[in-house]
């Protein structure tokens, strides 16, 4: 919200209501009246919801800096997805009423909302393309690659604090298969492993991420060195 007015700013920061959340508590619940839009101060949380059967569908995770619920505020309908905080965080709760009379009258927040909107929705369409189609090393690059997203979640930075649980959880896999993800990851080049978190140099490598091509690649290699060493 840094093009806001000193005006706007102000009835932000007067009307804004900050909660921390602990580990598995719940920021927002299906079916319950959306009346804030929600953002990420510090933290973690994912967005979520049980199907029919009983499983848990993730969508994606929400980290520093990131707001959600701007198209449920605008449809005024209830929340359709469940919103649980992974880590210790730190919420920040800006009341509807705020939020419209924002609407109403900045131009700059008018178009934060829409490019929110777009970045969110194209979000949703890749990980929907991964989730049907990628391996768990796609999967792994992706969702940590989202997260990395500069209009989304512009208080990550390079370095986001997460653990191998977390992003387990995220990613719908065992710890121990995000670990494997992870130093193939970093053996490539895509990621550094930090005491407490993860560092991403580049996210547009990490998101271009496909694992068969690189297998392609190792192959070729492969059989490169056996030519050579055939030849020699």
């Amino acid at each position: 919200m840094a093009e806001l007015q000193d005006s706007e700013r102000l009835r932000v920061h007067h009307d804004l209501r900050v909660q921390v959340f602990e580990p598995g508590a719940p920021v927002c619940q299906r079916g319950q009246s959306a009346e804030h839009w929600v953002g990420v101060l510090s933290g973690l949380v994912k967005v979520s919801s049980v199907s029919l059967s009983g499983k848990t569908i993730t969508y994606t995770g929400v980290a520093p800096g990131g707001w959600f619920g701007e198209g449920t505020l605008l449809k005024r309908d209830v929340w359709k997805y469940d919103v649980i905080a992974l880590r210790k965080s730190r919420i920040g709760l800006l009341p509807a009423e705020t939020f419209f009379w924002l609407l109403d009258r900045s131009l700059a927040f008018n178009h934060t909302i829409v490019n929110q909107l777009n970045e969110r929705l194209g979000q949703f369409i890749g990980q929907l393309q991964i989730d049907r189609l990628a391996g768990s090393d796609e999967r792994v690059a992706h969702t940590l690659a989202a997260m990395f997203h500069p209009v989304l979640y512009p208080g990550v930075g390079q370095l986001l604090r997460v653990t191998q649980e977390e992003l387990g959880y995220l990613c719908g896999l065992s710890r121990q298969r995000v670990n494997q993800a992870l130093q193939r990851l970093s053996s490539l080049g895509l990621l550094r492993l930090r005491y407490g978190g993860i560092e991403v140099p580049d996210a547009a490598r990490l998101r271009a991420f496909e694992s068969s091509h690189v297998e392609v690649h190792e192959a070729a290699r492969g059989v490169q060195r056996v030519t050579q060493h055939e030849a020699g």
